[in-house]
């Protein structure tokens, strides 16, 4: 089982830097792919980033590559998002989640939000 924590979030400029925190308890952190999440306001969630349980492959959505990067510290049982020249469209609750078993994430935190003006 796996509990999931968020932190990070809050309002920032466009243009900005932010990097959002998920801390992991409850089963090996190695053992287990995770990924961010966001969901806007009156829009459905949409996928941000995952990144493979030993940190060997990542995957983003076009709308943040090159400006957003996933990683994990596993001795610290923590993943991170970093995310950098925030826009006004980046705005949203921001989950992590992780995926114990292949093809679905099961395990989803409380969610942080991330607010960027313009």
């Amino acid at each position: 089982q796996v509990q999931l924590v968020e932190s990070g979030g809050g309002l920032v400029q466009a243009g900005g830097s932010l990097r959002l925190s998920c801390a992991a308890s409850g089963r090996t952190f190695g053992s287990y792919s995770m990924g961010w999440f966001r969901q806007a306001l009156g829009k459905e969630r949409e996928f941000v980033a995952s990144i493979s349980s030993g940190a060997g492959s990542t995957s983003y959505a076009d709308s943040v590559e090159g400006r957003f990067t996933i990683f994990r510290d596993n001795a610290k049982n923590t993943m991170y998002l970093q995310m950098n020249s925030l826009k006004p469209e980046d705005t949203a609750l921001y989950y992590c989640a992780a995926q114990i078993y292949s093809g679905r994430f099961q395990y989803w935190g409380q969610g942080t939000q991330v607010t960027v003006s313009s």
